[in-house]
């Protein structure tokens, strides 16, 4: 025996010290030490204990030398106690002849193989206790000087061995976290890129559902928004029968209840047990699905439900939780402020319908409603007067009077000329009545392509009623409101774009005051809805211009007008 390293174990340690400080992965490292420390001393056991935070017991007990079904007989696994535990109380080498012997000796398990020679060794890293290098049963005989002072050597090549692979363990969890959160960012300014100024809630969740899809690489996505005890299919994408949208499934026991009472995402392995996120409620033979709520400032929208990942699944991996939690967050802020521009307009509609509603029934009264209330009161005196024919004829003359009236209102919901001619045609109509019925002046002015003869294509109907009501309501509100002596309207159609224009020299107005007329709301609900913009110039003093472009699309007039 010698008491030093032979030429031949040091140089089989520098190889593999320099084989173990490369490896990166930690369980190859634990695994690897073991081999060769058995390599080196001719052990038939080995085993690496790891410590636990307090460094008090074995967290982890690595073995080599015992197969499976021994060390599942085995049972329990070494916690540090007895023999074990010496070198957790002193870190220091340790060489027996026979453990057993020792008084701090526990015994074997009933299962346990038979061992007599011991060596034991600490592993250091960074000046603190790792775990300790367990080996039992040398071949020949007991473990010498030289074999503790190769495993010494072995384990402060393990140390660093050790060390490295920690570090690089950590550096590559943050890599991946941050990753993580890189793609979480993405996923977020990509929503915002792509919603950008939307607040049309169908394009809004359009543009969700099939973004969210495509970020997790799910089958088929849907997004379930609240309404009550239940949740509604507000828009789908990918492998889901037609028809889903407005299908209702209840929130109580579904996995969407779930993820709406905690807030958090989930992962559903296996959709086919228990009630399940309403895979089957959807026509879908999916496998798996991940869910995540749409939060926004505390109160839950809904939730999106992906389903079968294509790529790497069918599971969804915790990234991919992370990543549509992420994007849900983002998405909710969407729906909840185009949900709040939706409400505002319904109200905003309503409030313009019922506007309009106050201003016919105003005219119906003041104007044809008292004109038969004065005819009726005509012909019942007429019955007592000595000269019937004369109270005939001036009751003709009222009554030719009311059908008139009654005439130019119904010109005013919906001008024949408008459906019959076109837009020209239906102004100049609008501009002669009023001139006649008013003492203003009014300008008109209409450059249209199809009126020249340059296309046989007239505007879309769409625009066409857009553009007249615009015309009619600013005239309605220079006339009634603002008082005006003089108005030019000017509407022409050139570079692709229907332009609007009406200038009158009234009173004027604050167009950031509240104002309660249907005029205005009536012109942006009905630019809105053709997919135009509409301004309006005004102050008090100095009169009120209404500028509306349209993009100016146009239609066969025997496929929309009738020919």
């Amino acid at each position: 025996m010698t008491r030093g390293l032979d030429e031949q174990r040091l140089r089989r340690l520098v190889e593999i010290g320099a084989h173990l400080t490369e490896e990166l992965d930690l369980e190859t490292v634990l695994s690897r030490v073991l081999e060769v420390a058995r390599d080196l001393t001719g052990a038939r056991y080995a085993a690496l204990g790891v410590l636990d935070e307090r460094k008090r017991e074995l967290e982890r007990f690595v073995t080599a030398g015992i197969d499976e079904p021994t060390r599942r007989r085995i049972g329990d696994l070494p916690r540090g106690l007895g023999v074990l535990g010496l070198l957790i109380e002193d870190p220091r080498p340790l060489r027996l002849h026979d453990v057993s012997d020792h008084p701090r000796s526990y015994g074997f398990p009933p299962e346990h193989p038979p061992m007599r020679s011991f060596l034991g060794v600490p592993v250091i890293v960074r000046g603190e206790p790792y775990g300790n290098l367990y080996l039992a049963e040398k071949r020949g005989g007991d473990f010498d000087e030289s074999d503790e002072e190769a495993v010494k050597v072995l384990a402060e090549w393990a140390a660093v061995a050790v060390d490295n692979a920690r570090l690089y363990t950590h550096a590559e969890s943050r890599r991946v976290e941050l990753e993580r959160a890189v793609r979480g960012l993405e996923a977020t300014v990509a929503i915002s890129r792509a919603l950008g100024g939307e607040t049309d809630l169908a394009r809004v969740l359009e543009l969700i559902v099939k973004r969210a899809r495509a970020l997790v690489e799910a089958r088929a996505l849907v997004i379930l928004l609240r309404e009550g005890d239940e949740l509604t299919v507000a828009a789908t994408a990918g492998e889901l029968r037609a028809g889903l949208r407005g299908q209702r499934v209840p929130v109580e026991g579904s996995v969407a209840g779930r993820v709406i009472e905690s807030r958090t995402a989930d992962r559903v392995e296996d959709v086919r047990r228990g009630r399940g996120p309403v895979a089957a409620t959807l026509g879908l033979d999916a496998q798996t699905a991940l869910v995540a709520p749409l939060e926004f400032r505390g109160r839950v929208l809904g939730v999106l439900q992906a389903y079968d990942r294509t790529t790497g699944g069918p599971e969804f991996t915790r990234d991919d939780e992370v990543l549509l939690a992420s994007f849900a967050a983002s998405a909710a802020t969407a729906v909840a402020t185009a949900q709040t521009v939706e409400r505002a307009r319904l109200e905003q509609s309503v409030e313009a319908a019922e506007q309009e509603r106050r201003r016919w029934a105003r005219e119906l009264h003041d104007d044809t409603l008292q004109t038969l209330g004065a005819l009726r009161l005509m012909l019942t005196a007429g019955g007592r007067e000595a000269q019937p024919n004369e109270v005939m004829e001036r009751a003709a003359e009222t009554l030719s009077e009311a059908i008139e009236g009654l005439r130019a209102i119904i010109t005013e919901l919906r001008p024949a000329a408008l459906d019959e001619l076109g837009l020209a045609p239906a102004l100049e109509s609008l501009v002669e009545r009023m001139t006649a019925m008013h003492d203003i002046d009014v300008e008109l002015s209409a450059d249209l392509a199809y009126e020249s003869g340059a296309s046989e294509v007239r505007l879309a109907p769409e625009l066409e009623s857009a553009a007249y009501r615009i015309v009619q309501e600013a005239l309605n509100n220079a006339l009634r409101h603002a008082a005006a002596e003089h108005v030019a309207i000017e509407v022409s159609d050139s570079d692709g774009e229907l332009s609007v224009v009406v200038r009158d020299d009234g009173s004027g107005f604050d167009p950031a005051a509240p104002r309660s007329g249907f005029g205005l709301l009536g012109m942006q609900e009905r630019t809105d809805l053709a997919g135009g913009v509409v301004t309006v110039d005004s102050a008090p003093g100095r009169g009120t211009v209404v500028v509306a472009t349209f993009p100016a699309r146009r239609a066969a007039a025997a496929g929309f007008y009738g020919g």
